[in-house]
């Protein structure tokens, strides 16, 4: 099973994390399918058969950012579509008044995300964009053995608490089993 299949399943904020770093290794690999097949699936130890599904995903996946024209930056529309879902879910949960715990971890990411886009003068960005753009920007930091300051750490691990139970919610909505009438 492909590690996007089951990130999606189990955990969606991580799945679009993954997908996001996804998106960034075809553009260091100049979308180029053969660079990742040699670089990421050959040596893999997987089955011949897992090898081709691999490289028809990377394929499929670079097809749609040329179309897209996302070659360069950007996010595909089905990652963008991840957040257009989880904003409509947040706000039901909101609205609905029924996850007293949900609104207390937004309002303590709140002022995180907003001194976040007050760094970043994305003023126009919705919150859960600024969220993950946060985390994955945090991400790309210590993958690169950056140091994070003490704040950051602060605000990336309430962010992070809002966004897994938002995931948690979005998967309880997926199974039919959030009640929020």
């Amino acid at each position: 099973m492909f590690v996007s299949e089951e990130l999606r399943r189990k955990n969606i904020a991580e799945y679009l994390l993954y997908m996001w770093q996804v998106e960034d290794m075809i553009r260091a690999a100049g979308l180029d399918a053969d660079r990742l097949y040699d670089s990421l699936i050959k040596d893999s130890g997987r089955s011949a058969e897992d090898c081709r599904a691999w490289k028809a995903w990377y394929e499929d996946l670079i097809a749609m950012m040329r179309t897209e024209d996302r070659k360069e930056s950007g996010h595909l529309q089905i990652n963008e579509n991840v957040i257009i879902l989880l904003t409509d879910l947040h706000n039901r949960i909101l609205q609905s008044g029924k996850r007293p715990e949900y609104r207390q971890m937004y309002y303590r990411a709140l002022p995180y995300i907003v001194e976040f886009r007050t760094r970043t003068g994305e003023r126009d960005n919705e919150e859960l964009r600024d969220c993950f753009d946060m985390l994955y920007g945090v991400w790309m930091l210590r993958l690169q053995h950056r140091p994070v300051s003490e704040a950051t750490a602060q605000a990336v691990q309430a962010v992070s608490a809002f966004m897994g139970m938002l995931s948690a919610l979005y998967s309880e909505d997926k199974a039919g089993t959030l009640d929020l009438d």
